[in-house]
């Protein structure tokens, strides 16, 4: 695993342990289709929680929040279409969009953006 994979699966690692500390169930992790991946679906009372994590070393140029772009929505949008249709026992459940935003080492600073963004 290289450097950048390493530590996206320590701040992943991280954003999960912290949604699971305020309530939220792990649904699944890393789901891959042809439209991107997803990085953690939770549960949170029914509600079927997307969440997008991003980690920065600092805000210098970009916050990590930001860098969730259109492009990006998109693909998390089709992907978690794509993932409903794969696993309908959530087909009737809602479902919103969350953001984690780290910055700083995995001690450092967490953001937790909920509905970051809808479904146009």
């Amino acid at each position: 695993m290289n450097r950048r994979a390493a530590l996206g699966a320590r701040a992943e690692n991280r954003a999960l342990a912290w949604l699971k500390s305020r309530g939220l169930s792990f649904v699944a992790s890393n789901f891959y289709c042809r439209y991107g991946e997803l990085d953690l679906i939770m549960d949170d009372s029914g509600t079927l929680v997307v969440v997008e994590v991003r980690s920065r070393s600092n805000n210098r140029f970009l916050s990590p929040e930001l860098s969730v772009d259109h492009r990006k929505r998109s693909n998390i949008i089709h992907s978690t279409e794509y993932f409903l249709q794969q696993h309908p026992q959530y087909a009737d459940n809602a479902v919103r969009f969350d953001v984690i935003a780290l910055t700083g080492d995995t001690a450092g600073d967490i953001r937790w953006i909920r509905d970051a963004f809808t479904v146009d």
